[in-house]
């Protein structure tokens, strides 16, 4: 699908690790201010696609823009400076083990902005409220939290810098269904509350039932290729047999 002016743009990506092809001559762009999830079973090259997104792995061949910059115009010191447009939600939450929830939503404006300390806490404070996390708990550590509060700190992290896109890499994996809810709720209720300022959302997933209830796009991967492509309502119906069995495992 084309999009006007999406969020992301990739034309002919292909990525090779000696002489396995893990990404095949991609080409699909992403709609800004929309939840897209890419789809797909294990070792499609969902994680390979993401990296390729943030800059982390650069293509063999074929380009990657982003928000209008190609990501091999780049040098490191403006790669660095440009992932501030990013915001992640890891698989597990990732966060630090030594810093309370307030210090772990504080510590990527400590790297990256000039707010004083006092700015510094009161925003992540804010952030903390914003995703459910009540006062209570700003002080304890990842330890001390459930599944579900961390994935919250660790949401809150991610959107500490404003960011244009907010990723989030296989959500819910491991979390028990009524957790998993609660993870995909806040997905679109983040979504909502930044569609103001065009925030685009990016899912990586293996998870159909939640992908078919949250998603505005849908990208099917396999095997290094994206087979289908559609408006999540469209997705639902596709004939093709490999996003058929897919969807009703």
């Amino acid at each position: 699908m084309n999009f006007d002016n999406p969020a992301i743009e990739i034309e002919n990506l292909t990525k090779e690790f000696g002489k396995h092809t893990v990404l095949n001559n991609l080409s699909f762009s992403i709609p800004r201010n929309k939840i897209t999830t890419i789809l797909g079973f294990s070792g499609a090259g969902k994680s390979t696609l993401l990296k390729h997104i943030l800059g982390l792995h650069q293509p063999t061949s074929g380009t990657v823009s982003v928000l209008g910059n190609n990501l091999k115009d780049l040098d490191p010191m403006k790669l660095r400076e440009f992932r501030q447009n990013f915001g992640m939600l890891f698989q597990y939450a990732a966060l630090f083990d030594s810093m309370t929830a307030v210090e772990n939503v504080a510590f990527p404006m400590r790297e990256f902005t000039t707010f004083s300390n006092e700015e510094i806490i009161k925003k992540a404070e804010d952030l903390l409220l914003s995703v459910g996390i009540k006062e209570v708990s700003f002080a304890r550590l990842p330890s001390e939290l459930s599944g579900g509060m961390r994935k919250r700190v660790g949401l809150a992290r991610g959107l500490a810098l404003n960011p244009h896109i907010m990723l989030y890499d296989e959500p819910t994996t491991g979390l028990d269904p009524i957790t998993t809810q609660m993870v995909n709720d806040l997905i679109v209720d983040t979504a909502a509350k930044n569609s103001d300022r065009g925030m685009t959302s990016i899912i990586i997933s293996h998870d159909v039932k939640a992908t078919l209830r949250i998603s505005d796009f849908v990208a099917f991967l396999d095997r290094g290729n994206i087979v289908e492509y559609l408006p999540v309502e469209e997705f639902k119906k596709s004939s093709n047999p490999l996003v058929q069995e897919f969807i009703n495992l």
